[in-house]
């Protein structure tokens, strides 16, 4: 068993979805009012968006290269909603009050090459982790253990571009929930709202659930067809 997965998102009206300009076209918090609506118990980012928003500038450096995490899960604290990381490698440095600043622990999501002195600081820091899969990590995996030892159910994928993309390549995505500010990006090489798919890969079909407008944002709900 895994969670029901919602990928919701904002974007420009061209599919572009740069923080710092889709802040720009939704002053009026419809985003998260909307991601509120959906009621879930997980909220899982990216590691760009993590970079972006959450962790502290610089990597970890381990003194032992070689030891390796191998498949490992760790619970923190218990909760009734978590926010989940991605981190392939573990690098990312985190402060003492993460709890705080998301208003949920923070679960991260790391390969079985995390370095163990990494596994060692997340701890420190009251951090729940799950190291599975050799070399990437094994999401369809992750995501079965966030449903058995973590108990989300309903969770909310909400970016970046390629964590979107690879979700929806292995069937992990439910439901699209697309809200269009009232903008054009159209600046080159920005990301999309779902990226990174392979070239030979087919368009994924949706069915239309709900479509409702408020202050010139359109927020549009789709069923994933598996």
């Amino acid at each position: 068993m895994r969670p029901y997965i919602i990928c919701h998102m904002m974007a420009s009206l061209d599919g572009r979805i740069d923080c710092a300009m889709t802040e720009q076209i939704d002053d009026t918090n419809h985003y998260y009012e909307a991601l509120d609506t959906l009621e879930c118990d997980g909220m899982l980012e990216g590691k760009t968006t993590l970079i972006m928003h959450s962790a502290l500038p610089g990597t970890f450096q381990p003194h032992d290269k070689l030891r390796l995490a191998g498949r490992q899960v760790y619970k923190a604290s218990n909760s009734e909603s978590y926010m989940v990381g991605v981190d392939t490698h573990g690098t990312l440095l985190w402060a003492d009050s993460m709890e705080e600043h998301f208003g949920k622990p923070l679960v991260m999501l790391l390969s079985e090459q995390a370095p163990l002195e990494y596994l060692d600081y997340l701890k420190s820091k009251s951090i729940s982790y799950i190291t599975i899969g050799s070399n990437a990590i094994d999401l369809v995996q992750a995501m079965e253990i966030l449903y058995a030892e973590f108990g989300v159910r309903r969770l909310a994928v909400t970016g970046g571009g390629h964590i979107n993309g690879s979700m929806l390549d292995l069937g992990l995505i439910d439901e699209i929930s697309m809200m269009y500010g009232y903008g054009i990006d159209g600046r080159e090489g920005m990301a999309a709202a779902f990226d990174g798919r392979p070239a030979d890969r087919k368009p994924v079909r949706l069915q239309f659930i709900a479509l409702k407008e408020q202050d010139g944002i359109v927020w549009i709900r789709y069923k994933v067809k598996q």
